[in-house]
């Protein structure tokens, strides 16, 4: 794919699979997330896709996973079996995500707080280039091996546009968990770790 050599499968979303892989040209070990070929036909889909990348991009902050390309191979077969010609190059995070290491038994005290105030660093500077991730949650938070917190999956971001009204959403647009759209007042995310405001659209 490109200059890219896909080594092992580690994680999949709702937006693609993500693969471990190696950037053969600069010779460094990225995370590559694959655009299934069912959304890729979506022009919706692949456009909330094409938008995770251009959000990702804008970031430069140590709390946010960094974004390093986005591409498209036009009638391109992928090693991930998806048929996906499209598809992000992202910074490789080693270490374990915040879900898994809850599973392990309880935070102390001020190391909760360490992983908050990173966390809430990263969001601070999304807001303040008008990003909301919308979809927080344990297993987007990734602990890395050095005690760094990085924030991943911006795939259920949404641009902040003042010019729209959330009162301007079509009634007939009922809201659910699983939507897909992006038109405002529609709600997006899971549900166990949605805020109030979120969650009522």
């Amino acid at each position: 794919m490109l200059h890219y050599r896909l080594a092992e499968k580690i994680g999949e979303g709702g937006m693609g699979v993500v693969w471990k892989a190696v950037d053969t040209t600069l010779d460094r070990e990225v995370a590559i997330k694959i655009l299934p070929e069912g959304f890729a036909a979506d022009p919706e889909r692949l456009a909330r896709f094409t938008r995770e990348a251009k959000l990702l991009a804008s970031l430069n902050h140590p709390n946010v996973a960094s974004i390093y390309g986005f591409h498209e191979v036009p009638g391109a077969e992928t090693a991930a079996g998806a048929g996906g010609a499209h598809f992000l190059a992202m910074e490789l995070i080693d270490g374990e995500d915040l879900q898994q290491r809850m599973t392990r038994g309880a935070l102390p005290l001020d190391e909760a707080l360490r992983i908050a105030l990173e966390i809430a660093q990263g969001f601070e500077a999304a807001h303040g280039q008008g990003i909301i991730h919308r979809d927080l949650k344990p297993a987007n938070v990734k602990l890395t091996q050095d005690g760094g917190v990085k924030v991943l999956d911006f795939g259920l971001a949404k641009a902040m546009t003042p010019d729209v009204d959330p009162a301007s959403a079509s009634p007939s647009m009922s809201p659910t968990l699983t939507s897909v759209g992006t038109v405002a007042g529609m709600i997006l995310g899971t549900a166990s770790y949605m805020s109030p405001e979120q969650a009522k659209g």
